[in-house]
Formats: structure tokens, sequence, C-alpha cells
């Protein structure tokens, strides 16, 4: 039975739990819920906190779970990212005091509070900086105006808080972190159930990404329209029983609808239809 870590709490849980449904595995109904056995998948779900994810994965006692990247590379674990999830995307930058620091050499010698200490002291390192370096287990924001801290390295989604706060990004990004499937290194990829797994949810942002668009053309303007919707694979062509007009569908970025709609109607396709993907398998 193939043993997944799912985030128990936190930004991470409610997305990761709804990609599991929508992929279509049993999710808990109560919080409080540990484990959660779905013996018609063959799984089996422990629900845990998102830093120690990877640490589970790693030690090889699960065999993937769901976590941040941000949280995998600072755990240091012996685990690996198996496919990237497509949500919880965030950044991981240094922030200070209005118009204190521009780079990160302006570290040097100073204090930089963070919950991600072993990920900031790699980069620090990179970057040949030498500077304190104060774990936090949270709020890290309160650091300066406490005087624990001169300058922070957090994750960043909008910087609301950070401006809150009266501090400002500087330097380049640390690191883009987003949502992932991650396994364990020693175990490879040879673990069974992991490749359905992989695939249920290759099949979930699919759905997510793309719709099914619908429409007539005539015969003599196919050419134009199918260059608008090539589809994945190329569309699908059939001719309607009247006039030489084909129908068309074809599979169109979700981000791009309108635009191609309207693309469509300009060359002179007709009857244009959109419907949701609930589920695929590519």
């Amino acid at each position: 039975m193939l043993r997944v870590a799912v985030p128990n709490k936190g930004a991470l849980s409610e997305a990761a739990a709804t990609m599991l449904s929508e992929a279509g595995y049993r999710q808990r109904r109560d919080s409080r819920e540990l484990v959660l056995v779905d013996p018609e998948n063959g799984v089996e779900f422990f629900y845990l906190r998102p830093r120690d994810i990877a640490i589970y994965v790693g030690g090889g006692v699960l065999d993937v779970g769901i976590t941040g990247r941000d949280l995998l590379l600072d755990s240091e674990a012996d685990a690996v990212e198996d496919l990237g999830l497509d949500f919880a995307r965030s950044t991981f930058r240094f922030a200070g005091p209005v118009g204190e620091f521009s780079a990160v050499q302006d570290l040097q010698g100073r204090r930089v509070a963070t919950s991600y200490d072993h990920l900031l002291r790699r980069h620090l390192g990179e970057q040949g900086v030498e500077a304190e370096v104060v774990r936090l287990d949270g709020a890290v924001e309160s650091s300066i105006r406490l005087g624990v801290a001169d300058a922070i390295a957090d994750v960043v989604e909008t910087g609301n808080t950070l401006r809150a706060a009266g501090l400002e990004i500087f330097g380049e990004p640390i690191m883009r972190s987003e949502a992932l499937l991650i396994r364990s290194a020693a175990k490879g990829e040879d673990i069974a159930g992991l490749e359905v797994l992989r695939r249920r949810i290759q099949g979930v942002l699919v759905a997510r990404q793309y719709v099914m668009m619908d429409y007539d053309v005539t015969e003599d303007l196919l050419d134009a329209a199918t260059a608008v919707t090539p589809g994945m694979e190329g569309p699908t062509i059939s001719p309607l029983g009247h006039g030489g007009a084909m129908a068309v569908r074809a599979m169109v970025r979700r981000s791009d609808t309108n635009k191609v709609m309207d693309e469509l109607y300009a060359v002179g396709a007709r009857a244009i239809l959109v419907s949701p993907i609930h589920a695929a398998r590519l």
C-alpha cells in the first residue's frame, strides 16, 4: 500500500486535500484524523506538519508526500522533487527597513532572522556573505522592531505583511517555491502505486489548466480555424450533416479561452462553446 504524507494544516493543507479528492482519493472529514486508509485505491494517508513531511519521506518511513519546495530544501532530507503541483507559489526573499539595504552583500556582519535557517545559511555561503542567522519559528517580521535582527528572510506571497510591518524587499530572490509531490531519494521511482498517483495528479493539473472548445466552421475556413486551436495532439474534426460545415473540438488553455474565442469568431467560426474538463489522462 502506498504511504502518502499530506499537510495537516496551513496554506498547503486544503489545496493538497482538494487535489487528492479531484484525483479520486478519499480524504478526511475531520481535521483531527491523523491517518486515513483508502483501500479501494491502495493508499494510506498520514496527516503531518508540512515542515516534517520531507523528513518522513527522506527517511523512507513514508513513500511520498506533498510539501513546499522551500520546506524540502530547508529540511536537508534525502528526498527529491517528483512533480510540481502548481499551487502555493511563493518567493523566498530578503526584507529590511525601508532604504537600509539594497543587496545581499549589505548583510555582511549583520543579523538575519528566518524560519528557514538551513536554506538561508546555504544561500549566504554561496554569496560569500558572513552574517548571523537568527532562527525563529514564525512572525519573523517583528524581529527587527524587537531588536532581534537587522533584516529577515521569509516566504513572500503578496508582500502585504511586510509592508504593514514597515519593511521592503531587497536583493534578488533566494528561491521560488511551490507545492511539490516529493519521494524518497533512496527508494527511487520504483515505488508501488507511485505511477498511478502521479498520473492521476497530472490529470488534475490538465483539467485545471485546459478547457474543451467546440465550434462549427465551413470547410474552406477549416485550416485557418484549426491554426488557432491546434489542441494537444491535433483537433478532432467531424463533418456536419449539411452545407459542407465541419465540427471541431480541441483543448485550449483556460487562461486563453476568451482570446481564442475572439480569434475563432474573426476567422469565421460559429457556435463556439466551452466546456470544463473534470478529469484527464494524456
